[in-house]
């Protein structure tokens, strides 16, 4: 294994744990936010706002996912399927 490859799993892992440290994260500031003064219009919003809290988490997934695509581990069954959007 050369430096290089190594270097990049290292990479891939940390696009993996920083995907959920913000996603608890995002959860985290929902609470925080929210919960104290939490009312019927919080509670038909909660989804929309949870999904916003997240959509970092989603980016660095999407790019955990996309490095180990391109290394070539374990693809998986839907790799090159239409609309996956992963290749």
């Amino acid at each position: 294994m050369t430096e290089q490859s190594t270097d990049r799993r290292g990479n891939a892992f940390i696009f993996l744990a920083l995907s959920i440290v913000l996603s608890l994260g995002g959860v985290a500031g929902f609470v925080v936010l929210f919960v104290r003064d939490f009312n019927v219009y919080w509670l038909i919003l909660t989804p929309v706002i949870l999904a916003v809290y997240q959509i970092p988490a989603v980016f660095f997934f999407w790019l955990y996912k996309r490095r180990r695509l391109r290394r070539g581990e374990n693809p998986g069954h839907d790799a090159g399927a239409p609309g996956s959007g992963l290749v």
